[in-house]
């Protein structure tokens, strides 16, 4: 899916499918276990991470079986478990119920369960639903944004619109469960950079997720974006696109990162209270002249 949040660390599968298994780099010390095989949508045009690997389900028995391993493996002793494949919260509410019901009984001092979970697999589920799952100690839900533009994300097939993620995020997060939203620096192309990051801003403004990454769209040759020759942004276009969009933040408490080597330019912040000072700093490098206005560059620019 170029570089976002799913591709910023990997492990190798453990249950044969041929697929690297992928994780966000706030689960490196989770126990990881894979639940599911793939993305149920899988139709984004800038996602290359699940081409060519059929979504399934691997059914409860061996869910049980990996959860089993998984605890005999640590001892049955770990904090944190991350569900994979794709869009875990996909599953119906019974199976992730069970699973969860599975992972408290087969490790003591389990304290949270986290997942990747698109918009609408987190709408399928009742207010209720999505209670109870918090009470089996599901935590963080990943989830990708990307842009809060409504043109942008149809055109590159993304499935949901942008009000409904941002309801989808309000439910979760009245249940209790902590988002982590991710959007994508540069996907909506050179003439509607502008548009994206407002948009984007204004659609995290209603959100108020916990955890915010930005990351720097770099399309990959196995995705429908290379195909159409897609042309990223430069690397002066991507901070001041990035720069927009933190000028219209205006969030309540959240975690700001763009810290991924797809950026440009390292960015970690407490949301109110750095903004200004993070706006100060790219507001000078765009003024510096180190950037460079033509291409994308190969490797991220470092101060």
């Amino acid at each position: 899916m170029g570089l976002r949040g799913k591709l910023l660390q990997f492990v190798l599968n453990g249950m044969g499918d041929g697929n690297m298994l992928f994780r966000p780099p706030g689960e490196a010390s989770s126990v990881i276990i894979r639940v599911a095989a793939g993305c149920p949508w899988n139709r984004c045009d800038f996602c290359g991470m699940y081409k060519g690997v059929k979504y399934r389900f691997h059914g409860l028995a061996r869910a049980e079986q990996e959860i089993k391993k998984a605890a005999r493996d640590c001892g049955g002793r770990t904090g944190r478990v991350f569900l994979a494949d794709g869009d875990v919260m996909h599953l119906d509410f019974p199976a992730l119920e069970k699973i969860l019901l599975m992972l408290n009984q087969n490790f003591q001092g389990l304290a949270r369960v986290s997942l990747y979970a698109n918009g609408a697999s987190i709408l399928a589920k009742t207010d209720e639903q999505l209670r109870r799952l918090r009470a089996l100690k599901l935590h963080t839900l990943y989830m990708g944004l990307e842009s809060g533009d409504d043109p942008t994300l149809k055109s590159v097939h993304k499935r949901e619109t942008a009000d409904e993620m941002v309801e989808a995020g309000e439910r979760a997060q009245a249940a209790g469960l902590r988002m982590s939203v991710m959007v994508l620096v540069g996907l909506a192309g050179r003439e509607n950079s502008l548009r994206h990051a407002c948009a984007t801003a204004a659609a995290l403004n209603r959100m108020q997720p916990r955890l915010l990454s930005a990351l720097r769209l770099i399309v990959t040759p196995n995705t429908p974006l290379a195909a159409d020759g897609f042309k990223m942004l430069s690397e002066h276009e991507a901070v001041a696109e990035t720069r927009e969009m933190i000028a219209g933040l205006e969030l309540r408490q959240t975690v700001f990162r763009a810290d991924h080597s797809s950026n440009i330019i390292p960015l970690e912040a407490r949301l109110p209270r750095d903004k200004e000072r993070l706006l100060e700093m790219l507001d000078a490098l765009l003024s510096s002249g180190k950037l460079d206005r033509k291409t994308p560059g190969n490797l991220p620019f470092w101060l």
